[in-house]
Protein backbone atom coordinates (compact mmCIF):
# COMPACT_ATOMS: atom_id res chain seq x y z
CA UNK A 1 0.00 0.00 0.00
CA UNK A 2 1.33 3.40 -0.75
CA UNK A 3 2.09 5.84 2.29
CA UNK A 4 2.11 9.26 2.34
CA UNK A 5 2.92 11.74 5.34
CA UNK A 6 2.29 15.23 6.11
CA UNK A 7 5.17 17.86 7.81
CA UNK A 8 3.95 20.84 10.28
CA UNK A 9 5.66 23.73 11.60
CA UNK A 10 6.76 21.33 15.01
CA UNK A 11 10.55 21.94 14.98
CA UNK A 12 11.33 18.56 16.39
CA UNK A 13 10.18 16.58 13.10
CA UNK A 14 13.06 16.95 11.16
CA UNK A 15 15.51 16.75 14.44
CA UNK A 16 13.76 13.35 15.85
CA UNK A 17 13.28 11.87 12.31
CA UNK A 18 8.94 12.17 12.68
CA UNK A 19 6.18 13.24 10.45
CA UNK A 20 3.24 14.66 11.97
CA UNK A 21 1.05 12.31 10.46
CA UNK A 22 1.20 8.84 8.46
CA UNK A 23 -1.35 7.68 5.87
CA UNK A 24 -1.46 3.76 4.69
CA UNK A 25 -4.42 2.39 2.94
CA UNK A 26 -7.74 4.26 4.91
CA UNK A 27 -5.72 4.55 8.69
CA UNK A 28 -4.11 7.73 9.54
CA UNK A 29 -2.18 8.44 12.37
CA UNK A 30 -1.57 11.80 14.28
CA UNK A 31 1.40 12.30 16.11
CA UNK A 32 1.61 13.29 19.77
CA UNK A 33 0.85 17.30 18.75
CA UNK A 34 2.31 20.05 20.92
CA UNK A 35 0.56 23.49 20.51
CA UNK A 36 3.10 24.89 18.04
CA UNK A 37 2.48 27.99 16.00
CA UNK A 38 3.16 28.41 12.20
CA UNK A 39 6.34 29.69 13.13
CA UNK A 40 7.20 27.18 15.45
CA UNK A 41 6.90 29.10 18.64
CA UNK A 42 4.95 27.26 21.18
CA UNK A 43 1.14 28.92 21.62
CA UNK A 44 0.68 31.10 24.60
CA UNK A 45 -2.61 30.76 26.42
CA UNK A 46 -3.73 28.27 29.01
CA UNK A 47 -4.37 24.72 28.87
CA UNK A 48 -7.74 25.31 26.60
CA UNK A 49 -6.49 27.71 23.90
CA UNK A 50 -3.38 25.24 23.82
CA UNK A 51 -5.31 21.99 23.42
CA UNK A 52 -7.87 24.43 20.65
CA UNK A 53 -4.24 24.78 18.68
CA UNK A 54 -3.39 20.92 19.10
CA UNK A 55 -6.45 20.05 17.21
CA UNK A 56 -6.52 22.75 14.79
CA UNK A 57 -2.92 20.93 13.69
CA UNK A 58 -4.34 17.81 13.94
CA UNK A 59 -7.38 18.79 11.60
CA UNK A 60 -4.81 20.17 9.04
CA UNK A 61 -3.00 17.26 8.80
CA UNK A 62 -6.24 15.21 8.65
CA UNK A 63 -7.09 17.49 5.67
CA UNK A 64 -3.76 17.06 3.91
CA UNK A 65 -3.94 13.13 4.00
CA UNK A 66 -7.45 13.47 2.88
CA UNK A 67 -9.47 13.03 6.12
CA UNK A 68 -11.29 15.18 8.64
CA UNK A 69 -11.87 15.28 12.33
CA UNK A 70 -15.77 12.80 11.68
CA UNK A 71 -13.28 10.32 10.42
CA UNK A 72 -11.09 10.28 13.98
CA UNK A 73 -11.68 6.72 15.95
CA UNK A 74 -9.50 7.45 18.82
CA UNK A 75 -7.51 10.23 20.31
CA UNK A 76 -5.20 9.96 23.24
CA UNK A 77 -4.81 13.53 25.17
CA UNK A 78 -1.81 14.35 27.55
CA UNK A 79 -1.81 16.92 30.24
CA UNK A 80 0.51 17.96 32.91
CA UNK A 81 -1.95 19.10 35.25
CA UNK A 82 -5.06 16.97 36.43
CA UNK A 83 -6.78 20.79 37.04
CA UNK A 84 -6.37 21.00 33.28
CA UNK A 85 -8.41 18.29 32.81
CA UNK A 86 -11.77 20.22 32.15
CA UNK A 87 -10.44 22.96 29.80
CA UNK A 88 -8.82 20.30 27.75
CA UNK A 89 -11.71 18.23 27.81
CA UNK A 90 -14.10 21.58 26.96
CA UNK A 91 -11.89 22.16 23.94
CA UNK A 92 -11.91 18.28 22.67
CA UNK A 93 -15.43 18.55 22.85
CA UNK A 94 -15.75 21.40 20.99
CA UNK A 95 -14.51 19.21 18.07
CA UNK A 96 -15.18 15.74 18.63
CA UNK A 97 -18.83 16.32 20.55
CA UNK A 98 -20.73 14.92 17.49
CA UNK A 99 -18.33 12.26 16.69
CA UNK A 100 -16.92 11.07 20.13
CA UNK A 101 -13.84 9.00 19.43
CA UNK A 102 -12.61 6.66 21.93
CA UNK A 103 -10.34 9.08 23.75
CA UNK A 104 -7.91 8.80 27.11
CA UNK A 105 -6.65 11.66 28.78
CA UNK A 106 -3.64 11.18 31.07
CA UNK A 107 -1.48 13.11 33.40
CA UNK A 108 2.37 13.04 32.76
CA UNK A 109 5.25 15.01 34.66
CA UNK A 110 6.04 17.01 31.77
CA UNK A 111 6.27 17.29 28.05
CA UNK A 112 9.66 18.10 26.50
CA UNK A 113 9.17 21.87 26.44
CA UNK A 114 8.05 23.43 29.86
CA UNK A 115 5.67 26.07 28.47
CA UNK A 116 3.38 23.10 27.27
CA UNK A 117 0.27 22.13 28.76
CA UNK A 118 -1.22 19.59 26.78
CA UNK A 119 -0.23 17.22 23.71
CA UNK A 120 -2.65 15.36 21.58
CA UNK A 121 -2.81 12.18 19.30
CA UNK A 122 -5.64 11.05 16.52
CA UNK A 123 -6.06 8.02 14.66
CA UNK A 124 -8.56 7.62 12.33
CA UNK A 125 -10.12 5.49 9.81
CA UNK A 126 -11.42 6.73 6.28
CA UNK A 127 -13.81 4.96 4.78
CA UNK A 128 -12.26 5.84 0.70
CA UNK A 129 -8.44 4.19 0.65
CA UNK A 130 -6.43 6.26 -1.60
Amino acid sequence: MPRQSHQSASPFEAIYGYCRAVRVGNHIHVAGTAPVEPDGTSTVGDAGVQAARCLTIIAEALDALGASCRDVVRTRMYITDAADADAVGRAHGAVFGDIRPAATMLVVPALIRPEWKVEIEADAIVENAT
